[in-house]
């Protein structure tokens, strides 16, 4: 969990950094796109304050109300930032590019002297100021930040890698219990192709001297971020529903189990997770016919020893000795 809120922190401090350079380009430039990469990084900054108290909920003790403790809460906030991501990020950057696109003809931004209007907000930017210079200095600088951001994110994602022997990010992204980590790699992602399509928009709009590609960059991010969205959203739909161990994981567990010289055979087996990194199974087994009490007693002792042994992901045990 410290290494998840590492990467929650430092998407944080990144995002909200470059939320103010984006908007103020915007108010200097009126670019399109550059409208569209700030509700991103908004959305983002906000998406951060979700995971952190998500994180915050998972740590507190279990009680009568929730005896397998809060680990969930992380679940739900990460779909709560899916659901935003979707609604204020992508759907307001398709919005507001389409009604660029489409509002007589596009426009490339203000001339000099002209106001841009944002919401109750009008600012004129001064003659003297080249927008595609604030533009592409807002969007480096927006760049170095997600990187860094990126940076910490993969690494902790890479450990998990290593630990749970994953070849792949899709084999990680669609086994991965730990959704802030996730989510936080992903919205890091889609930041850095989201300001690279953004630039490749205003260097062919300088370069058509049409403002047509500045507008469809703004068009593609908010597409981009609603499929991104939409996936994370089936992610993190699968463990609140409780989802069980990847199937390859489980067949490992039941071999254990069956390993047992007292074991006949298994009744029922599942396992399901309760918070990230957190799995509860539960194991229906039955004994080799004439095995005293206390043999049995110290069988499933050995077993619940060796599942916990096998994966450090697992925190309870549950076995319920059935007929042969």
């Amino acid at each position: 969990m410290a290494g998840s809120k590492s990467v929650v922190m430092a998407a944080l401090v990144a995002n909200g950094a470059i939320a103010i350079l984006k908007f103020f380009g915007f108010l200097l430039t009126g670019s399109a796109a550059m409208l569209s990469e700030t509700y991103h990084s908004i959305s983002d900054t906000g998406n951060q304050v979700f995971l952190l108290i998500g994180i915050r909920f998972s740590g507190r003790e279990a009680d009568r109300q929730h005896p397998f403790g809060y680990g969930k809460s992380q679940f739900f906030y990460s779909f709560l930032v899916s659901v935003f991501l979707f609604g204020i990020a992508g759907w307001e950057s398709l919005k507001h590019g389409y009604n660029e696109l489409t509002a007589h003809g596009g426009h490339a931004g203000p001339e000099a002297g002209e106001a841009v209007e944002f919401l109750f907000l009008s600012f004129t930017p001064p003659a003297w100021l080249d927008p595609l210079w604030v533009n592409y200095t807002v969007l480096l600088g927006a760049f170095a930040f997600e990187t860094y951001a990126l940076i910490k994110a993969r690494a902790e994602m890479q450990r998990q890698m290593d630990r749970n022997d994953w070849d792949s990010y899709r084999e990680a992204f669609r086994k991965t219990s730990d959704v802030t980590t996730l989510t936080a790699l992903t919205e890091d992602t889609i930041a850095l192709v989201g300001i690279i399509i953004a630039l490749v928009g205003l260097v062919l709009a300088q370069m058509t001297d049409n403002p047509v590609y500045d507008q469809i960059s703004a068009v593609l991010i908010g597409v981009m971020l609603m499929g991104f969205a939409l996936a994370l959203a089936w992610e993190n739909k699968r463990l609140l529903l409780g989802e069980s161990l990847p199937a390859d994981e489980g067949k490992r567990l039941r071999d254990i189990i069956t390993a047992n010289e007292h074991v006949d055979s298994i009744v029922d087996f599942r396992t399901v997770y309760f918070g990230p990194n957190e799995v509860i199974v539960s194991a229906d087994i039955a004994f080799v016919d004439g095995l005293e009490t206390g043999a049995m007693d110290d069988a499933i002792t050995a077993i619940e020893d060796e599942l916990t042994a096998a994966n450090g992901d697992i925190r309870k045990v549950y076995i319920e000795p059935e007929a042969a």
